[in-house]
This record gives C-alpha cells, sequence and structure tokens, in this order.
C-alpha cells in the first residue's frame, strides 16, 4: 500500500462488477446483511462495486482501517462520502462537517461530553435505569430491545436537550425510529413511503428541539444543549438557533442509536454466557452490591470493562463508514478514483484470526492484561471509528453502558425466551430480528 503517485492511472481498478444500470447493486446491498462478506471472499480485501447512486470501493481490514481514517485522511470526504439519505435527514451536522468548520464546532461540542460533564450525569443515568428495571421486571415476558431504545432515548434526551421524562419522551423517540428507518431505504419522498415518513418525523424533531433551543438561549441550563448554548470558539462566536438544532438532532440520534446496539447484544451474549455472567457478577459482590456508582466505582469494574470491549468487537453497531474519494489514490496495487466512494468495513478487522484468536468465541479475557490482543495504534479495532474524527461521544456511551451493565448485573435476571430468532440484522444499526424476547426478573437478596 502506498499514497497517490503520479504512476496510478496505470493501475488496474480492484476487482468487482457494477451490477444492473442505474440501480447497481443497491437492492443486495441493502437486503443481503452478507453482502459485502460474499464479496471480500471472492474478492479480497479491496473490490469495487455500484451502490446508492455511485462507483464504490469497499476495503477491510486493519491496513484499510488505518488508511481511511489516519494516514490517508486528505484524500476522503466525510460530506460526499454518506448517501443523500444522512445528509438530507440528519443536517449539516458535526457529522458531515470537515475543515475549520469541523474542528470548531467539535471544540465547543467537546465540553458536554467529557470530564465535569460525565460527573454529573451518572446520577441522572442511575435514576432513569432504576425506573426502567422496575418496570421491567413487573412486567416479566417481554420483546425487550424496543423497551431498551426508549431507556437509552430517554437518557440522551433528558441530559442532552433537558426533556421531561414521560410521554413528550415516548412521542420524541417513537419519531427518532421514524427518522432512523429512512436511512437505509430508497429516498422517495411521499407521505405513505419510508422515507417520506422518516422526513416528516425529521421536521417535528426539528420544531420540539427549536423550541428547547430557544429556551435555553434565554435561561441556560446544565444539559448538554445547555452547554453548547453557552459556548463560543476564541472569537467570541456563539452556533445558531439553526445551528443548534442540527447539531442537537445529531447529540440525540447519535446519543442513543448505537448505544442501544451495544447493550442488546450484551445482554444477549450475557444470556448465552452465563459462566461470564457469574464472573461479572461476581465482581460486582466484591466492589459491593449496594455500593453507589460513580466515576471512581465504575473504575473498579475492570472485568466488565473486558465484557464490554468483547462486545464492542464481536457486536459492532455499524458495519463501517462511507467517504467520498477527494484525491485518487491507490491501495493494494489498484486504483480508486476521485469521485468514487468508499466503505471502509469494520467487522473484518475485528474478526482477523492474526490479531483475535478463535475470534468467533465470546472471550473477554483476551482485553485481559497479560493478554490484551490489539493495540489502537493499529486499526484492529474501530468500533468508535478512529484518528481524529474517532466518535466524540466514546466516553459517554461507554459510562452509560457499564452503569445499565452494572444495575443489571447487581438486581435483575433475564433469560432467553424460546421459539424466537436471534439472527442479527445489521440495518440500521445491528439488533436482534425478532426484538430480544426475554423473562426479566428481580434477583432476591
Amino acid at each position: 500500500m502506498s499514497a497517490s503517485q503520479p504512476s496510478t492511472s496505470s493501475l488496474p481498478l480492484p476487482p468487482g462488477k457494477s451490477g444492473l444500470p442505474w440501480i447497481g447493486e443497491t437492492i443486495s446491498f441493502l437486503l443481503d446483511p452478507d453482502f459485502a462478506t460474499k464479496r471480500r471472499q471472492q474478492y479480497g480485501a479491496i473490490f469495487r462495486t455500484h451502490i446508492i447512486g455511485r462507483p464504490t470501493v469497499v476495503m477491510s481490514g486493519a491496513a484499510a482501517n488505518k488508511f481511511i481514517l489516519a494516514t490517508g485522511f486528505d484524500k476522503f470526504s466525510w460530506r460526499d462520502g454518506w448517501p443523500d439519505n444522512f445528509k438530507e435527514l440528519l443536517g449539516e451536522s458535526l457529522f458531515l462537517q470537515e475543515g475549520a468548520e469541523h474542528q470548531r464546532n467539535r471544540k465547543l461540542l467537546m465540553p458536554a461530553f467529557h470530564g465535569k460533564a460525565l460527573v454529573n450525569y451518572v446520577e441522572t443515568i442511575d435514576k432513569i435505569t432504576d425506573c426502567y428495571l422496575a418496570k421491567w421486571s413487573q412486567t416479566g415476558d417481554l420483546t425487550w430491545f424496543p423497551e431498551l431504545k426508549n431507556l437509552t432515548f430517554e437518557i440522551a434526551s433528558v441530559l442532552l436537550i433537558g426533556s421531561e421524562p414521560g410521554a413528550q419522551t415516548t412521542e420524541l423517540s417513537r419519531l427518532f425510529t421514524e427518522l432512523t428507518n429512512g436511512l437505509f431505504t430508497l429516498p422517495l419522498n411521499w407521505s405513505y413511503t419510508t422515507y417520506g415518513r422518516a422526513i416528516a418525523a425529521r421536521d417535528k424533531l426539528l420544531a420540539q428541539i427549536e423550541t428547547v433551543v430557544l429556551a435555553r438561549q434565554q435561561q441556560p441550563t446544565q444539559d448538554a444543549l445547555g452547554l453548547l448554548v453557552q459556548s463560543q470558539d476564541e472569537d467570541g462566536n456563539r452556533l445558531s438557533v439553526d445551528e443548534l438544532k442540527v447539531q442537537a438532532l445529531l447529540l440525540l440520534f447519535a446519543g442513543h442509536e448505537t448505544t442501544t446496539s451495544l447493550i442488546a447484544s450484551l445482554c444477549l451474549a450475557l444470556a448465552q454466557h452465563p459462566e461470564i455472567l457469574a464472573q461479572a457478577r461476581a465482581e460486582q459482590a466484591q466492589i459491593g452490591m449496594d455500593t453507589p456508582l460513580s466515576i471512581d466505582s465504575l473504575k473498579q469494574m475492570t472485568y466488565l470493562d473486558r465484557v464490554l470491549r468483547e462486545v464492542e468487537r464481536m457486536y459492532p453497531p455499524v458495519g463501517g463508514g462511507f467517504r467520498g474519494v477527494v484525491e485518487e489514490f491507490e491501495f493494494n496495487g489498484y486504483r480508486v478514483p476521485k469521485g468514487w466512494q468508499v466503505l471502509y468495513r469494520i467487522p473484518e478487522a475485528h474478526f482477523d484470526e492474526a490479531v483475535y484468536p478463535n475470534p468467533t468465541s465470546f472471550d473477554p479475557d483476551r482485553f485481559a492484561p497479560e493478554r490484551y490482543e490489539y493495540k489502537p495504534s493499529d486499526y484492529t479495532f474501530a468500533t468508535y471509528g478512529g484518528g481524529s474524527r474517532i466518535c466524540i461521544g466514546m466516553a459517554f456511551a461507554q459510562m452509560e453502558l457499564k452503569i445499565i451493565a452494572a444495575k443489571l448485573l447487581r438486581d435483575y435476571s433475564w433469560e432467553l425466551l424460546p421459539d424466537q430468532n436471534l439472527t442479527l440484522d445489521p440495518i440500521p444499526t445491528l439488533h436482534p430480528r425478532d426484538g430480544l424476547k426475554v423473562k426479566f426478573q428481580k434477583l432476591a437478596r
């Protein structure tokens, strides 16, 4: 692999095929969860296709991750890479911004996801989680995934935009589900289509968020939006109302969608591995089942850290990321033209046998100090992306996951109900096909 050189134009394009005229292989890409895996087996770590209206190169493995996320960063554009669905539904938020604009706004958003802000979030996450756990234990048998999504959305909406728990939050969660369903579908904006309903949901969400933004400007608060309203750059500039609206929309989306996927995968994995569940529960007993949750007590949960890292490795919520190619480059002896798009794939690096022996085995001890089977600089682990644009909410998400997991381990049990499909569907984020049906009970102690 090397960076772009004058002789690149003489190199061949990656192997692959373009599929049907105009539509390419989009239908297979959207409907077949194994689309990329099958073609990687056929063509190797880099192949070409034509999806979502553009010629596309799919690249996988740690070397590809490192090139796209770090060493070849300047050859790619975030804004040009993501499908139009994302741009229209999520707006010109941090997700799509680049260069100085991205650096400025990332710096303004950063205080809401690190340091003192995280310390202040612990109690709220604890209390909201308690309410949901009590409700689930009274329900008994339930389809857990949508309930987990309601939990993580309520946490995100209360902490990030100061919503009041209850009917309003439930309706916002429903609207977000409608919006998310439109991210990977044909962009046919009619009232009866999935995409049309997603656009309508986006408009309702932005209207609600605008009301909150205007209130925060009049009376600032300590939730993330309140901090964002007060933030200013070195020149004293603040975000406009329209900027605040799209950034808040992104915060809500990023603050619950992938977290729901990870907590559901954690619960599924622990139900399928009772010996690991028992060890994680024993750690909680050693710390003290009634020890208040705090930043300090969370740091003591080192085995739970390993379990969560293994969940992130085996069950990344999203399969990869799109980039637009702004400068022709060479990778593995192939030429990728300017104007194409690249899709980097996460799971292939996470299941590389050379890095993670027996990679299909759920083994938290691979992250024990004496083994630690990966190095961040090698990009063999990319659940939260990497490089200068690593997920801004990573610390927030990991803390939230740990609090929910600790409370589950201390006081509750769950078992998988029979006659359900546990296949994990990757779109829009990884989730159990039948919604994860469980018997949920409070432990006697």
